[in-house]
């Protein structure tokens, strides 16, 4: 256990360190998007599997310009033409059809003059012109997806272009969101004196879907011992992952962390090097995983981003669970925190020195606005005074 504040980068290797992938599944290929792959996608045959044409036009022998050729069939794509190519021959062929027998090139149909049956060629031909070979994509036994790859639409697409009708994939985690505190109701509930609404819950439920987890229960506890204790344990009955919003600090109403530790949870760390997020809990019943998250919502959102998301990649059996780095140059000076790291929200923008980073409004952690179009947290190491425009800091994603 680590109770004193510890950097970010331990408090990633640590919950990491207590994550393994859940196991796997097998889904149609439709299926697959935003899964991870379990196991490498094979090539069950060349890609095309066939010589086929890249243009509208006529398949021919290469040669010189200025030849006349007898027009001798078709070719369409799903209809071979039945007959091969020969010297004096042409044969019009639509792009994606099978270039047929004898012929070495296809000719563009912008390049030739039809009349009266006879093809006039106006320009030379050389070998291979405008056919796609056989193979040329992929070739069978060739691995086109590797095992730990997300699928995106463009994965899904080489998978089934590979002879792909079902992937194997990891299996989806299940989420619990638990948000404290009496002063909480439900979206668009009226509001009495010193209550609020409980933003967090659909912040954090959407965040989840993003990275894959399928949110098994959403629950608001009151600050009350009893009520605590019951709902996490109900949370922890029904959840691969509980993430739990607010009760984490140590006020008199705070009552998340002994209700944990009597159902026995372990605590790994409690307090992060972090502005906003410093007061982050995290821990493990056997292969659970416990996050306690601050209450305030973009503190909610950034330990979210920075802890829970990884951890839910490297659950569904991701390559690199962490997102790969990147870096930008600050667009305006940042006051700098001389003890911890700041995430900050930004907006990006493109320029000849790289990606320009830009606070996207206020930035406090109740300030919930500035998630709404931001692009990335600028990560801001600690540091005295200001941190001056034009500074490389690192980037990290913000699923939205």
């Amino acid at each position: 256990m680590v109770s004193e504040l510890i950097p970010i980068s331990v408090a990633r290797e640590l919950v990491l360190s207590a994550t393994s992938p859940l196991g796997e599944e097998t889904v149609p290929v439709a299926a697959g998007l935003d899964r991870f792959l379990a196991a490498d996608v094979i090539a069950a045959g060349d890609v095309p599997p066939f010589s086929s044409s890249a243009m509208d036009g006529y398949a021919v022998i290469a040669g010189p310009a200025e030849r006349s050729l007898r027009l001798d069939g078709e070719a369409r794509a799903g209809s071979p033409a039945g007959q091969e190519v020969e010297a004096q021959t042409a044969i019009r062929i639509s792009t994606g059809a099978e270039v047929p027998a004898g012929a070495t090139a296809v000719i563009r149909q912008e390049d030739v003059e039809v009349r009266d049956g006879a093809v006039m060629l106006r320009r030379e031909v050389r070998p291979g012109a405008n056919v796609r070979p056989a193979g040329e994509v992929m070739r069978a036994g060739d691995v086109v997806l590797h095992r730990g790859t997300r699928l995106g639409p463009a994965e899904l697409g080489v998978a089934v272009s590979a002879g792909a009708g079902e992937l194997r994939v990891g299996r989806r985690p299940t989420l619990a969101v638990v948000c404290t505190g009496d002063e909480l109701r439900d979206p668009g509930e009226p509001l009495a004196a010193g209550e609020i609404h409980n933003s967090n819950a659909v912040l954090l439920e959407g965040m989840a879907v993003h990275g894959g987890a399928v949110v098994s229960v959403n629950a608001r506890l009151a600050d009350d011992p009893s009520a605590t204790r019951q709902g996490l344990d109900e949370a922890l009955q029904a959840a691969d992952v509980l993430v739990i919003s607010g009760g984490v600090s140590v006020g008199p109403h705070d009552h998340v962390k002994p209700a944990l530790a009597e159902l026995e949870v372990s605590e790994r760390f409690w307090g992060v090097s972090l502005q906003p997020g410093k007061p982050t809990w995290f821990g493990t019943r056997e292969q659970k995983l416990v996050f306690g998250l601050p209450g305030n919502p973009v503190s909610a959102a950034v330990t979210f981003a920075l802890f829970v998301a990884p951890a839910l990649a490297a659950l569904q059996g991701a390559a690199t669970p962490l997102p790969p780095r990147r870096e930008g140059i600050l667009g305006s000076e940042i006051s700098g925190n001389p003890s911890r790291e700041q995430a900050v929200r930004v907006r990006l923008e493109t320029s000849p020195e790289g990606l320009v980073a830009h606070p996207n409004g206020p930035q406090p952690s109740h300030h919930i606005t500035s998630l709404v179009g931001a692009d990335a947290l600028a990560m801001i190491p600690a540091t005295h005074g200001t941190v001056p425009v034009g500074t490389r800091v690192a980037l990290e994603p913000l699923p939205r």
